[in-house]
């Protein structure tokens, strides 16, 4: 695994000269207008990267990004993995991997997902504050101490520092911003009612099917997280489709390009 993940790393290099991002950033379904806003200087589709999947998903466009934004050098993902494409919880990782050996110190992660908290409604920004974790954890299998610890913390798996500077730039900007703790399922499909309502019993403010592994997978290897859930849907439909869980993944999408480009040139 080491060694897959430093080559592609380097093939990564070659084929950027040796573009050093600072921060990486995953987008979730129907997310992907970010990349809008970056200043692009390379733009690799996940095919041609060794040892890279492949997404297969609607709405993951699956390109490496690397360029500028908010004055900062970033790597970000334009469509993730997940475990219910048939990858193992390493291989939806792997990409977070390999942005830790091309340089970064720091990550952002968004998705999209369904809320149980009554307070929330369709549309919302919601900061992960803590998750719940019932996928395959892709720490499973021997450790690789070159990467990080056997049994590494998770108390502040969304770094509280990085949480309180977006809180602040929120406020400035007039964002409304809900806080939760994510509930990582393996999906693919929806929630049924009595999932959502066991969900919530267990402490989740919003559901979905993906940003846990790849956090583990960050705090193990020390780098700092920020990560945002858009709100798509609720409890109280359940009736959702995954193209309206894109649809409404874009009304967000303006806050959250606005929150992590202003929280990118804090760092």
């Amino acid at each position: 695994m080491i060694n897959a993940i430093k080559e592609a790393a380097r093939y990564i290099n070659e084929r950027t000269a040796g573009f050093s991002p600072e921060v990486g950033i995953i987008l979730g379904t129907g997310l992907g207008g970010l990349v809008e806003k970056i200043e692009i200087e390379h733009s690799i589709p996940y095919a041609e990267i060794p040892g890279f999947p492949v997404s297969t998903v609607e709405g993951h466009s699956g390109r490496l990004i690397m360029g500028v934004l908010g004055g900062k050098k970033v790597v970000a993902m334009q469509g993730r993995f997940h475990y219910y494409e048939g990858y193992t919880a390493q291989q939806v990782v792997f990409p977070v991997r390999v942005m830790k050996f091309l340089g970064i110190k720091t990550l952002f992660v968004s998705n999209a997902a369904g809320s149980m908290n009554s307070t929330f409604r369709v549309g919302d920004v919601m900061v992960i504050n803590d998750h719940i974790n019932l996928i395959p954890n892709p720490l499973i299998g021997r450790n690789i101490d070159e990467l990080g610890p056997r049994f590494p913390a998770m108390n502040d798996a969304y770094n509280p520092e990085l949480i309180e500077r977006a809180t602040k730039i929120a406020e400035r900007e007039g964002i409304k911003l809900q806080y939760g703790c994510y509930v990582a399922l393996t999906g693919p499909t929806f929630e049924t009612p009595k999932e959502y309502m066991w969900v919530k019993l267990i402490g989740g403010d919003a559901v979905g099917m993906s940003t846990a592994p790849e956090v583990i997978a960050a705090r193990h290897m020390d780098i700092p997280v920020f990560g945002v859930s858009i709100i798509t849907d609720t409890m109280e439909n359940t009736s959702i489709s995954h193209e309206e869980v894109q649809e409404n993944g874009k009304l967000a999408e303006k806050n959250m390009t606005k929150l992590f480009t202003e929280l990118l040139k804090t760092l």
